[in-house]
């Protein structure tokens, strides 16, 4: 049996805002609408579904794999929007990178709160790294402003024109 992941939803509190900067961040398109849903599409083809909700929204973590380029453009996309990036989930390496399993990861909030993640090689990839554990300064990096009020700044400039 092959069984591949399709899409999942993603809750926000404006999909326009949500959509446009993830896709304005990762370099990707924001589909047309489908119903209450405004999609973006990974190279794999899996869908995000951004829907626009009234009610509490849980953080939910959301991680992408990209080639080592894609990870420089995504960072200089991150730093000219002024994201405050970390290389942790925890908020514990502001400003940084993490080089886990020799490749890089950096961590970022959406609009609506949700966890993103970058990553340039899949986790337990090189259990032996000696980059594992080491963090990178991104001097240009944003890191004083809550996120979710940056994202929401600088989400048109993330995205450029509609």
């Amino acid at each position: 049996m092959s069984v591949e992941f399709n899409h999942t939803i993603v809750l926000s509190r404006d999909r326009e805002k949500s959509a446009y900067f993830l896709a304005g961040i990762l370099g990707l398109e924001v589909g047309e609408p489908a119903g209450i849903f405004l999609p973006v599409v990974t190279a794999n083809g899996v869908t995000l579904d951004f829907a626009t909700v009234d009610i509490d929204i849980p953080r939910q973590h959301y991680a992408f794999l990209v080639s080592e380029e894609e990870f420089d453009q995504v960072l200089a996309r991150l730093v000219k929007a002024e994201v405050p990036i970390q290389a942790d989930p925890h908020g514990k390496h502001p400003g940084r990178i993490n080089r886990n399993d020799g490749g890089r990861g950096v961590y970022f909030m959406d609009p609506a709160g949700h966890g993103l993640e970058v990553i340039t090689r899949p986790y337990g990839s090189d259990p032996d790294s000696a980059l594992n554990g080491v963090t990178e300064e991104i001097t240009e990096a944003v890191t004083g402003k809550a996120t979710e009020e940056v994202a929401g700044e600088n989400t048109e400039e993330v995205a450029g024109a509609r």
